[in-house]
Parts: C-alpha cells; sequence; structure tokens
C-alpha cells in the first residue's frame, strides 16, 4: 500500500510505503506526482517504508517505469527504513534518477525532512 502522508513543507510529497506493493497502487500514486511537477515543475519526496514487503512483478515493472520517467523531475528522494535491505534500496535506486538520495533510519525522519528542506 501507498499512502500518502501530511508534509511540513509545500514542496515535499511524503508516503508510507508498507506491505507489498502492487499496480494499483502506482494507479494513484504516479498521477499525484505528476500533479504536483506540472506545478512546480520539480519535486522533493520523503519514501518512508513501514513493514515493507517488497513489489509484485507488475508493481515491480510501474517502479522500473516510473524511475525512467521521472528521472529528471525529483531533485531529492529521502528513503525512511527499518531494515537493512531498505537501506540498500538507496544505492540500488541511484542509476535510476538524477535526484540526490539519502537513506535515514525510521529514528530519524526529522532529520529526513530537513535534509529535504536544505
Amino acid at each position: 500500500m501507498i499512502e500518502e502522508l501530511s508534509s511540513p513543507s509545500d514542496n515535499i510529497l511524503a508516503f508510507r510505503m508498507s506491505g507489498k506493493l502492487h499496480d494499483e497502487d502506482y494507479k494513484t500514486f504516479v498521477p499525484r506526482l505528476d500533479e504536483e511537477i506540472a506545478k512546480d515543475g520539480k519535486i522533493r519526496l520523503l519514501a518512508e517504508f513501514h513493514e515493507f514487503h517488497g513489489w509484485d512483478a507488475h508493481a515491480l515493472w510501474d517502479d522500473i517505469k516510473f524511475a525512467t520517467e521521472h528521472c529528471t523531475k525529483i531533485e531529492k528522494i529521502a528513503l525512511v527504513g527499518e531494515t537493512s535491505w531498505e537501506k540498500g534500496m538507496a544505492a540500488v535506486c541511484k542509476p535510476f534518477t538524477m535526484a540526490k538520495i539519502k537513506y535515514f533510519d525510521v529514528g530519524q525522519l526529522d532529520a529526513a525532512y530537513a535534509w529535504l528542506q536544505e
């Protein structure tokens, strides 16, 4: 599931990813980002992972397609997670985007928002 979170700043979109992601999740997530990109040109994104179990095959394709289509439209991505493999996702994502990416442990949510606002 992808759930939009409230954000302390207008130029940051925040989402919580939990469980296993499916194609339906991307059908609401991607248009929401596209809406903000259309208004501001570029966005900053916080992705918080909570009890995250990855993607099904279709959602993985959706994620790859999203990354390639939006690689120049996102300035910064803060990944906030609970596990070591989520930390590794920051390195895996870097070749697919022009955005600056940084990982934060779940207890560093305030630091993640501060970094995005810099």
